[in-house]
């Protein structure tokens, strides 16, 4: 709850930007929009201020397009292809032929300021509930005070307005010493409530306003959105633009209402609604009531109400019809920002991968993965083609683990600390858990077995400002080195999808970096498994160990043929036994059924 208190906070600024997209778009569109759909629009930001608390990931605009332009291209393409000409030797038999070693990490604890945030804003919820239900309990005493309404003027009037409206239902009125202006109250069973004053001033005209008026709140349905604007304000009472929000949402909703009230009147009714509300401008008020939905308001939301009375004019067909458009364009620019105030969203991230301009054929390697969830990416370089299983998978970015040695190598080459030529690195003396990483090191041996007190050491002597800047000048994955500088890209911040570790690789293989040459050719033979007169494969592994169990196992690579090179990348994830060594046995069993490598 901690850490979904800090996303939770950031997803407030999204919300806020969208608030302010929403005045805007009112702003813009207010001679097109009705007042009924000007009110209508702060549904929309109520339905989003959910988001944040539904558990799962929003689908976004693109990413629809996307899963649109997969469908097509997975009805195209055949599944079964053989991608290309065996090579090699089947090498998944031999268990020393990678050495994959990792370290458990710990789980990142929720910070000090997320349990402080946290505590605050439950505080605060406590607070609103408890003015919330003060209020309820006025409610309550109003109600026990009431009468039946005994005026038969004014009850004839009342069910006269009914007939006029088709309400069959009942909805009994009372009257009260205790209201200022009238309040219709309670969503199963709604009443009406009719201040005494107004009844003994009673002047039928006025009176009829006033009650198409409640009645129009009844019709409705306005005591529901009275009940979700109070719950959004308890749960948002930290963030004024909110609170501001559902201000205007209540003056629109009075506006709507007369703008309803209006469309059953001739025109030369108008004008009688209106000094409805400016005589009584003075007696009424906003009701006290959370739960209420009444003709009050202050001053400034009568003037704003009188001169929407004033021009109004019945809708033609032509402006319902720009309306609507209006509402549509709205509704879909609110939604498009769904996903960004998810805090599920928050807590992920996906690669924004462009697939529309790809050759990209979508797999069923389901069968492959068993227990784990995954995805596996292969690209076929003189095809132009990618073979993509679960692109959900695919483009969720996780920690690249030891995978991220084979930049981080040439990050060094780059710099100077290691050269092609001289890669030694000497042992320390510190005890390692693992024989292979208790000795000296060359870029070779690191490489094979994994070694990352090496690969720290080559950091150390470059810098933190040095890394970053090789990260964002290669685009590697999230580019987020905010985690400690020993473990960063270790189940910490630095994070990649599948299909960026083979764009990556891609642009290995072709020095597209533009690095020196024997720098790129230095790592590649680091990361060389088998060569052979028919081809290469090279690949590298990575383990995501927290808390002793392994979470996050990887393994990429690529296979040189004569006349081709593949590239690819397996990336499996559970809650234990998530290895490298998992994800090399699934990976080698579809590069084989693929006839790419035997």
């Amino acid at each position: 709850m901690a850490g979904f208190m800090i996303r939770f906070l950031i997803c407030n600024v999204f919300i806020s930007g969208i608030i302010g997209i929403l005045l805007i778009a009112k702003r813009i569109f207010q001679n097109n929009l009705s007042g009924r759909m000007q009110y209508n629009l702060w549904f929309l930001l109520l339905g989003l201020l959910a988001v944040p608390f539904i558990p799962f990931r929003l689908i976004g605009f693109p990413q629809i397009f996307s899963w649109l332009g997969s469908l097509r291209s997975s009805l195209s393409s055949n599944a079964g292809t053989t991608m290309g000409e065996t090579i090699g030797t089947n090498p998944t038999g031999n268990v020393n032929w990678i050495n994959d070693f990792t370290l458990s990490v710990n789980s990142e604890a929720p910070s000090i300021a997320g349990y402080i945030l946290l505590g605050i804003w439950i505080v605060g919820i406590l607070a609103m509930i408890i003015l919330v239900i003060k209020s309820a309990l006025r409610l309550r005493n109003l109600e026990n005070s009431a009468l039946p309404l005994q005026n038969k003027e004014v009850r004839r009037l009342y069910h006269h307005c009914l007939e006029e409206m088709g309400i069959h239902s009942k909805i009994p009125v009372y009257s009260t010493a205790f209201l200022k202006s009238p309040i219709i109250v309670g969503f199963l069973k709604p009443c009406i409530y009719l201040p005494i004053h107004l009844i003994s001033d009673y002047n039928e005209s006025d009176m009829r306003y006033m009650l198409l008026h409640e009645l129009q709140h009844y019709k409705h349905h306005d005591a529901i959105a009275s009940y979700l604007m109070n719950l959004a304000g308890v749960i948002y009472w930290f963030n004024p633009l909110v609170w501001y929000a559902l201000k205007e949402m209540r003056n629109d909703r009075e506006i709507a209402c007369d703008t309803s009230v209006l469309k059953m009147l001739e025109e030369d009714a108008y004008k009688d609604y209106g000094n409805t509300l400016i005589n009584f401008a003075q007696k009424i008020s906003l009701t006290p009531f959370p739960f209420a939905a009444g003709l009050g308001g202050n001053m400034k939301q009568m003037k704003r109400r009188i001169i929407n009375i004033a021009s109004y004019e019945k809708p033609t067909f032509i402006k319902k019809l720009k309306g609507m458009t209006a509402f549509v364009l709205t509704a879909v620019l609110l939604f498009g920002f769904a996903p960004f105030i998810s805090t599920y969203a928050a807590e992920v991230s996906y690669y924004q991968w462009d697939s529309s301009s790809e050759n990209v054929s979508y797999v069923d390697l389901s069968t492959y993965f068993g227990k784990y969830e995954g995805s596996f990416v292969l690209y076929d370089l003189e095809n132009d083609a990618w073979s993509i299983h679960d692109k959900e998978h695919a483009t969720l970015r996780v920690s690249p683990n030891s995978t991220y040695k084979i930049y981080d190598a040439l990050f060094g080459l780059e710099e100077g600390v290691i050269t092609p030529e001289n890669s030694f690195i000497a042992w320390n003396g510190e005890c390692y858990p693992f024989e292979a990483w208790n000795a000296d090191q060359t870029l070779q041996s690191a490489m094979n077995s994994s070694v990352n007190w090496y690969f720290q050491t080559v950091d150390e002597q470059l810098g933190v400002p040095f890394v970053y800047n090789y990260i964002q000048e290669i685009g590697y994955g999230n580019e987020n080195m905010s985690g400690d500088f020993s473990t960063y890209w270790m189940e910490s911040s630095l994070k990649i999808s599948p299909i960026e570790q083979v764009e990556l690789l891609t642009k290995l293989q072709n020095n597209s970096f533009g690095f020196a040459s024997e720098n790129i050719n230095a790592v590649k033979d680091a990361i060389c498994l088998f060569s052979s007169d028919a081809g290469a494969f090279y690949g590298k592994t990575g383990t995501g160990r927290v808390d002793g169990q392994d979470v996050n196992g990887w393994f990429i690579g690529f296979v040189e043929t004569a006349d081709n090179t593949y590239f690819f990348a397996t990336n499996i994830g559970a809650d234990s036994d998530a290895t490298a060594d998992n994800a090399i046995e699934i990976t080698m069993s579809i590069l084989s059924d693929m006839n790419i490598w035997k």
